[in-house]
């Protein structure tokens, strides 16, 4: 079984042809999708479509950091009392983070945005799925400051790894977190697969597509789908030199021990 650990199969890129897209994935062998959320208006499709495939689908919920408004202080109280209620079926805070690629305007509110969301991991017990780009300073500021290194109750993932060597060094030093890895890796130029030869053993990473962005190889510039993470495992077994099998296997494992509520 492959897990795709981040997929935003309820977008509007999907609406056409779902089922078809689910098929595929199950065809695949992939056994679970993941779906972080990134705002108000997502939550209603994400769980409808979940509500329609469990023990397939499996929820998060969080707040992009590229989808702060004017709002966003009462968005994420409503956020949080979803979380709060007994038996939600959430398996993770995400998809939350930092992203100042192409607008800094609000620097500071979505580090404090990011840093709420963390209190919610630990408060529920839940793993962060967090997006960073632009951002990895800040972002392990936010981290460290909820976490000792040597006493960490933060878990999760970070989301399309894409760093340098040393980057993944200081990520790594959390070491309840996962990396975690998709179509980039496949890139021509990418850097990455140097990166995780390197420093990066296959204990520490997770699989994912991020649907419907960042097709690999030989699907780029289209649509991105679950199904296409096969092309992501048959890379990572390139790089690791162990077979695609065993690569499916422990990337897998990674997940169930990073996600406990998707074992369920």
């Amino acid at each position: 079984m492959i897990i795709d650990t981040h997929s935003h199969l309820y977008g509007e890129e999907f609406a056409d042809d779902i089922d078809d897209v689910l098929q595929r994935a199950r065809a695949a062998g992939v056994g679970k999708i993941f779906l972080p959320n990134i705002n108000a208006a997502s939550v209603e499709p994400m769980m409808a479509l979940v509500r329609r495939h469990p023990g397939f689908l499996y929820p998060m919920m969080g707040l992009h950091p590229e989808d702060l408004g004017d709002d966003w202080r009462e968005v994420l109280a409503q956020m949080e009392a979803q979380l709060a209620a007994p038996d939600h079926p959430f398996i993770a805070v995400g998809e939350v983070g930092l992203d100042y690629y192409w607008d800094r305007t609000l620097y500071d509110e979505q580090q404090e945005a990011f840093a709420i969301q963390v209190g919610w991991a630990l408060k529920y017990n839940l793993p962060l799925m967090i997006h960073t780009r632009s951002a990895h300073r800040e972002m392990v500021d936010v981290l460290k400051n909820d976490c000792k290194l040597s006493n960490c109750k933060l878990h999760g993932v970070f989301h399309c790894f894409g760093g340098t060597s040393e980057e993944a060094e200081e990520l790594l030093g959390f070491e309840g977190f996962m990396l975690g890895i998709g179509g980039v890796v496949t890139f021509k130029k990418s850097t990455l697969p140097e990166v995780l030869r390197e420093t990066v053993p296959l204990e520490r990473i997770v699989v994912e597509t991020d649907s419907p962005y960042l097709a690999p190889v030989p699907y780029r510039g289209k649509r991105n789908e679950s199904a296409f993470i096969v092309a992501v495992i048959d890379k990572l077994s390139e790089i690791y030199h162990v077979g695609s099998d065993e690569v499916r296997q422990i990337t897998t494992r990674n997940a169930l021990q990073t996600f406990a509520k998707g074992q369920e």
